[in-house]
């Protein structure tokens, strides 16, 4: 079978698992981020990350030049319901 013909099954399979409403939600939340405003804020590739920090897993804040500081920073983003 072609990745083609995997990918279209597997969001057969979601969109008969989803329904209609989350579907519709999702499609909303995707629309949203092409706007060109949004798009027009967003960091490109090769472009340096804005400073951060974040809460770790014991809830203990993070910051991203403190990581840099000990070598390169891989960042990950998950989107999805937990």
């Amino acid at each position: 079978m072609a990745l083609k013909d995997k990918l279209d099954a597997q969001r057969a399979a979601s969109a008969a698992r989803l329904g209609p409403e989350k579907l519709a939600i999702m499609k909303r939340a995707t629309d949203a981020l092409r706007d060109p405003a949004i798009m027009g804020r967003a960091v490109c590739i090769g472009q340096p990350a804005p400073a951060f920090s974040l809460p770790n897993h014991d809830g203990a804040a993070v910051a991203s030049p403190a990581l840099l500081a000990r070598g390169p920073l891989v960042l990950s983003f998950f989107r999805g319901q937990w």
